[in-house]
């Protein structure tokens, strides 16, 4: 049977989500406007934060993407539902 899933689980998914949210509005935003500094700063920032956020995810949950974005423990852990994107 399979253990629940732990309540940091879903507030550091939504996190990530929302970063991820963040980073499209600024990449679309930069898209029309690319001299604007401040915007490629807060850019910038966002997408370090995000690694973090996706390093610590994927420390204590697994993989977030496929493709060798995103490396597997022992077992092979792609098969170890829920993926983010069932939740």
């Amino acid at each position: 049977m399979k253990q629940p899933l732990p309540p940091h689980y879903y507030t550091l998914l939504e996190e990530l989500q929302a970063i991820d949210f963040v980073l499209v509005e600024l990449t679309l935003y930069l898209d029309t406007h690319p001299e604007d500094a401040q915007a490629l700063e807060q850019f910038n920032q966002c997408a370090q934060q995000r690694q973090h956020l996706a390093q610590r995810y994927e420390s204590e949950f697994g993989p977030l993407l496929q493709f060798g974005r995103s490396y597997s423990g022992y077992p092979w852990q792609w098969g170890e539902p829920p993926w983010p994107w069932q939740v």
